[in-house]
């Protein structure tokens, strides 16, 4: 009589049967100025994070990457961005957003303002600065930066500066709001910030998020404040105190959805160690990952498993040993 199969067999046999129970919907990754979805550490970036999640991650570039992110006007980067996700084929029935520094902004367009796409399920942000910047990220001694200086000393809030550098899109002086306000071509509009022009569709489309990740690092110095990346400022008229997201008046009058979103746990205010971007592949794992894989499909993986915890442990021990083992920060990039 043939002898049955051991009970270790059996439980890799049903692992393998659950396995197509995991899937995952497709994700974009929108990268921050500077960069470019052809560099090393966004390519590498967009790899790990498809290979963890299971899932298909594309990398939406606009223009030629670094010279359009810091001269081409956000509202355009923002559109082209729109057409690009809506004749991406794969995301037809949604997807999550990935976003870098600035390209969590374009993101947030894409979501807000984008008639006709598909629809998004997750964002996760890292080192986006939601609620604006006080200054200009450092950009170097290049001439391309003496020309970005002598921009903003014309006046950031020009026409002229508006058009043709794309940081001063979300530069927001704290104590010249009336400027900004009047200004700014593309903060005020995608945080709703003007009375007269307010826009519940943005409202509604942004709170219909199913998860709003937001990450922080705590040794950023390229945003000023780096709570800006959890919606965190400065109260209108002083550089003091850095107000939490939850006492500002874009949560309080809630102009975006921000405090629906909160309110019903969406949100995961996510602080990491490290300097702008500066992200390891452990955080990635931790934070990021478990937001592109379908979740419903996970938990009742680990439902069907749970008896067999010894078998999971070993399990993840071997994906880790046939995976990066190093844990170095993989963008070093600006806003």
């Amino acid at each position: 009589m043939a002898s049955l199969p051991s009970p270790a067999i059996l439980v890799f046999i049903c692992m393998l049967a659950l396995v197509p129970l995991v899937h995952s919907v497709p994700f974009i990754v929108l990268h921050g100025i500077s960069d470019k979805c052809s560099s090393r550490g966004v390519a590498k970036f967009t790899e790990l994070l498809s290979n963890w999640s299971g899932s298909q991650g594309y990398c939406v570039e606009i223009g030629d990457g670094g010279w359009d992110s810091w001269t081409m006007p956000l509202l355009e980067q923002t559109a082209i961005a729109c057409e690009k996700v809506k004749n991406i084929s794969e995301l037809s029935e949604g997807y999550n957003i990935v976003g870098l520094s600035q390209g969590t902004l374009i993101g947030r367009g894409v979501v807000e303002w984008c008639d006709g796409a598909p629809p998004v399920k997750n964002f996760i942000s890292l080192a986006g600065p939601h609620a604006g910047i006080a200054s200009i990220p450092f950009c170097g001694s290049e001439w391309f930066c003496i020309l970005v200086d002598t921009l903003i000393e014309l006046e950031v809030y020009s026409d002229f500066v508006q058009e043709h550098l794309a940081p001063s899109g979300y530069i927001k002086i704290p104590t010249d709001i009336s400027a900004y306000l009047k200004g700014c071509k593309f903060l005020p509009k995608l945080n709703n910030e003007i009375n007269t022009t307010r826009n519940s569709t943005y409202k509604e489309r942004f709170s219909s998020l199913d998860n709003l990740v937001l990450i922080m690092f705590e040794q950023d110095t390229v945003l000023v404040p780096k709570e800006t990346s959890w919606f965190g400022y400065y109260p209108d008229g002083a550089f003091d105190p850095i107000l939490p997201a939850q006492e500002t008046l874009l949560y309080t009058e809630d102009w975006i959805g921000l405090k629906i979103l909160d309110e019903a746990g969406k949100v995961k205010f996510i602080n990491v160690s490290g300097g702008h971007l500066q992200i390891s592949q452990s955080d990635m794992k931790e934070y990021i990952v478990p937001y592109l894989e379908d979740q419903a499909s996970i938990q009742m993986m680990r439902r069907e498993i749970s008896s067999y915890k010894w078998l999971s442990s070993m399990w993840n021990s071997l994906l880790e040993l046939v995976g990066f083992t190093e844990d170095q920060p993989l963008l070093r990039t600006m806003v």
